[in-house]
């Protein structure tokens, strides 16, 4: 019998498709299920079309595994292939003879075909030396048994099969040093790939499972024994309406199958039709994981194809700032053959990724609505991922995420988001106030906040790291501007005020130029101000660093540190002011001592470590 030559022969092409389509070994199995499926899938289509009786309760799909022989066997009790089958489809690398199927079966039958590219049936070669197919057609009095190792060709001959279907059977190969392939012939290892990628296959995978019970009858005996085990679940959660589910049921879902101890705040379940149809199941988290914020955590949604899973972890999915979100998506028009490299310029894929993007927002808007206590929860967990969604890219997530993201606010010391801020604003206030700080006990007892707070404007805290980051990246809210209000240009003042102010600087201006040289260039500028309320003193900066800012860029690797441009404010209405005064005219080597003094004052108050600790404390002594 003479050996064929596969028509597309190339070692190259054999080795692109195996190597390069899958990353990980183990899909082998999940590609033969898969193409089992299509074989019951074509058998029950058949019956259907021709009114012939025969329950899809009467398909399976049989795994077998022979150590001894290092074997492992995929039966199908489905269509099964001729001659002509077996040449045209196995014989042929990327022919898929269920992508001709799918194009000429009738569109409203209840039949799913999952394979398209017909390359997944070579899979089988990633972990076996030698690979037969023994398949009779439906219909057909003879049967056929396909044989190959691999890129030399195959070989066709007749032999002996009772009924209709197919059994490939692999000779798996031997270990080496990068590769055990002896996990292929453990029961358990079989079970757990089945479960992970063809849990959802419609036809019962069976397995004889070997286990060790007690004995009937005894109480200290036991015995070995093999039972058929249907290791898949078959149907989809995801599949089934939601008024069919229980949240009890989501939540059991959620917590088995990505390893939470925590049931979700929220589910999202979802059914999309028309260019694109795929089911959602999304869950929103109750907390971060334990590596959430570290380089080692992996963002993505469970991707399948007609229940099929393509990939555990897609990340092209989500956005980095919704990577809290744990799920999957299922889609009929994603190829079951498909690479990362593919999925990446997946047209339909970004769709969807679009799409889950507003879904996911919508909801977490719903939530933040009709549960605040969830939602702040939700924000305690992974606000922080919201926040750097709005200050990476430049800001173009501003829009979506802004009406998301919360602050604690000196009104009651509660969360609140910018909305609500801005909707009980008075008609006078022009801009949204905030400060930052290590903690919000910090902010409030800055002079700044009282000043602020004395005026009956309402001061947002910024906390994290990238609060101010982001709200500078957003520039504005609702029409209304952030300010600072350590910043420099903070105002308060009534015109009368303003003017009054200006008038005090300029007279004083011999004072403020020789407090700031005193100082040796550790402040752009000394001056007086309105703002302080019953405090003497206190920093601000000019431009767009500031005080928080800067010290969150020194706290970064590298050696050019930015600066913040800081100013030296002084109360004009403390008695300090006086004092600096007349000192200034009796003794300028006292006025300098206090000069140093006030700033390193102005620096504590500020979160800002003092250059020189021993002189401070020296000259409080001295002076006292």
């Amino acid at each position: 019998m003479a050996k064929k030559q596969f028509k597309a022969e190339s070692k190259k092409l054999m080795d692109m498709m195996i190597n390069s389509i899958y990353t990980h070994k183990e899909i082998f199995l999940r590609e033969l299920i898969s193409n089992a499926s299509d074989a019951l899938d074509k058998r029950y289509y058949h019956c259907l079309q021709n009114g012939e009786s025969m329950n899809r309760e009467d398909y399976r799909i049989q795994l077998s595994i022979d150590k001894e022989n290092r074997t492992l066997t995929i039966s199908d009790n489905g269509c099964g292939m001729s001659e002509k089958d077996l040449e045209t489809n196995l014989g042929t690398i990327a022919k898929s003879g269920s992508l001709d199927f799918k194009s000429d079966m009738d569109k409203e039958s209840d039949v799913e075909i999952i394979g398209q590219f017909g390359v997944g049936f070579y899979s089988a070669f990633m972990v076996s030396d030698n690979v037969t197919v023994l398949s009779k057609a439906l219909g057909s009095d003879e049967s056929y048994l396909w044989e190959s190792s691999g890129v030399d060709g195959y070989t066709i001959k007749k032999a002996d099969k009772a009924e209709a279907g197919t059994v490939i059977t692999l000779k798996i190969k031997e270990n080496t040093e990068e590769e055990n392939y002896d996990r292929y012939l453990e029961q358990y290892s079989i079970q757990d790939i089945v479960s992970k990628y063809s849990d959802y296959i419609r036809y019962p995978i069976m397995l004889d499972m070997t286990s060790t019970k007690l004995k009937e009858g005894t109480e200290d005996e036991y015995e070995t024994v093999v039972e058929p085990t249907q290791l898949n679940s078959m149907v989809p959660l995801w599949r089934k309406n939601k008024s069919e589910i229980t949240e009890d049921e989501y939540n059991q879902f959620y917590t088995s199958k990505f390893y939470d101890f925590e049931n979700p705040l929220r589910t999202i379940h979802s059914k999309t039709e028309g260019q694109v149809s795929y089911d959602a199941l999304i869950y929103i988290p109750s907390h971060a994981p334990y590596d959430y914020y570290s380089k080692d955590f992996e963002k993505g949604l469970q991707l399948y194809s007609n229940g099929v899973m393509i990939m555990d972890k897609c990340g092209d999915l989500l956005p980095d700032y919704f990577s809290f979100a744990k799920g999957l998506v299922d889609s009929p028009d994603l190829s079951l053959n498909i690479s990362r490299e593919t999925l990446q310029h997946d047209h339909i894929l970004k769709v969807i990724a679009k799409n889950v993007e507003k879904k996911i927002k919508s909801e977490l808007l719903k939530l933040l609505q009709s549960d605040r206590e969830k939602y702040e929860t939700f924000w305690k967990a992974f606000g922080l991922q919201l926040k750097y969604g709005i200050y990476s890219n430049y800001g173009m997530n501003k829009e979506a995420l802004q009406d998301l993201i919360m602050f604690t606010s000196s009104n009651e010391k509660k969360l609140v988001t910018l909305k609500e801020y801005t909707d009980r604003m008075s008609e006078e206030q022009k801009t949204i106030y905030f400060a930052s700080g290590e903690t919000v006990d910090k902010i409030d007892m800055l002079p700044q906040t009282d000043a602020v707070k004395a005026k009956g404007f309402e001061v947002l805290y910024c906390t994290d790291d990238v609060d101010e980051f982001a709200l500078q990246m957003m520039r504005e809210y609702g029409g209304k501007t952030f300010t600072n209000i350590c910043a420099g240009n903070l105002d308060l003042d009534t015109d009368e005020e303003k003017e009054a102010l200006k008038k005090e600087n300029e007279e004083s201006k011999e004072l403020l130029d020789f407090l700031k040289e005193s100082l040796g260039g550790a402040v752009n500028e000394v001056r007086f101000t309105n703002k302080l309320k019953n405090h003497p003193v206190c920093l601000t900066s000019e431009g767009m660093l500031s005080l928080e800012m800067e010290k969150v860029l020194s706290a970064m690797p590298g050696e050019n540190k930015a600066k913040a441009t800081v100013v030296l404010e002084i109360n004009r209405e403390h008695e300090l002011a006086e004092k600096l005064k007349a000192i200034f005219s009796e003794d300028k080597e006292k006025a300098a001592k206090y000069a140093k003094i006030l700033y390193s004052q102005g620096c504590l108050i500020a979160g800002k470590s003092i250059d020189n600790p021993t002189e401070f404390t020296q000259l409080i002594t001295e002076l006292m």
